[in-house]
């Protein structure tokens, strides 16, 4: 019996070592400085005039809109382009835009819509924190600042 107790204490700290372990390699890595920069050498290299928010966020209004002001739950339309600072597109909507529900979005989107009118147009410079962070997702690459060129068509 004491050997019994011994063994299975003995495996009960192995797994939880392994746990520990596990933990260990799957570790979030912050990417907010290294998105900072990136953001802002891109902004500077574009001479583009972007007002950064609390979040991090970075957003230009080409036009503000003159419809309704979209909130978490609103359900809008929006025609975007996505691509990576080197210019790389990742995903495009037509022009007719795609539909959904603004709780539906990574959080620069529902962050930035909202700073926009309907008929409003502008970018939103993304940082991974606001977006898919240090996963993989759909491609694009972890610790990924996204740009999105948009026009809020509807909201609802």
């Amino acid at each position: 019996m004491k050997y019994f107790l011994v063994a299975l204490l003995s495996l009960i700290l192995v797994s939880c070592l392994n746990d520990k372990k596990k933990d260990n390699d799957n570790q979030v890595i912050d990417y907010k400085a290294q998105n900072e920069k990136e953001i802002t050498d891109y902004i500077a290299k574009n001479k583009l005039n972007a007002t950064k928010s609390k979040s991090g966020l970075y957003y230009v209004i080409n036009d503000k809109g003159t419809g309704a002001y979209p909130n978490i739950s609103s359900n809008i339309r929006v025609a975007y382009k996505g691509y990576y600072t080197n210019g790389e597109v990742f995903d495009e909507s037509t022009s007719n835009g795609i539909p959904f529900n603004l709780n539906q979005v990574i959080r620069g989107w529902i962050e930035g819509l909202t700073y926009f009118k309907e008929g409003g147009s502008g970018i939103l410079l993304v940082p991974a924190h606001l977006a898919y962070g240090s996963s993989t997702y759909n491609g694009i690459p972890p610790g990924s600042v996204l740009i999105f060129d948009f026009t809020l068509i509807a909201v609802n």
